[in-house]
């Protein structure tokens, strides 16, 4: 069993940057292929941002690609997303979420452990 646990987040204006963080309380961090999602009022949770296991390869939804940076420290168990340029489309609860399989992957039934989610908020 894997425990997320997220931090970071918050009320930022259009424009600005936050990190998002997510400890695994795990000492095979390095074995599981991370993501994250987000879910916006209203709508579905969609997938945002996935990360290889070494952490050498990433994959990124269209519409947060140049602005986004997903990363991960497996020496400290942790997740990290950096978002640049926040638009207040990019709203919404974002969650951390592992998976014991080998490639990266935007489908959320495919990972087994999920982070808390964290609340972002981007004013116009």
């Amino acid at each position: 069993q894997v425990q997320l646990v997220q931090s970071g987040g918050g009320l930022v204006p259009a424009g600005g940057s936050l990190r998002l963080s997510c400890a695994a309380s795990t000492h095979t961090f390095s074995s599981y292929t991370m993501a994250w999602f987000r879910q916006a009022p209203g709508k579905e949770r969609e997938f945002v941002a996935t990360i290889s296991r070494t952490g050498d390869s990433g994959r990124y939804a269209d519409s947060v690609r140049d602005r986004f940076t997903i990363s991960r420290d497996n020496a400290l168990n942790t997740l990290y997303l950096q978002m640049n340029s926040l638009k207040p489309d990019d709203t919404g609860v974002y969650y951390c979420a592992a998976t014991g399989g080998p490639f990266m992957t935007d489908g959320q039934n495919f990972y087994e452990y999920w982070g808390q989610g964290t609340q972002v908020t981007v004013s116009s």
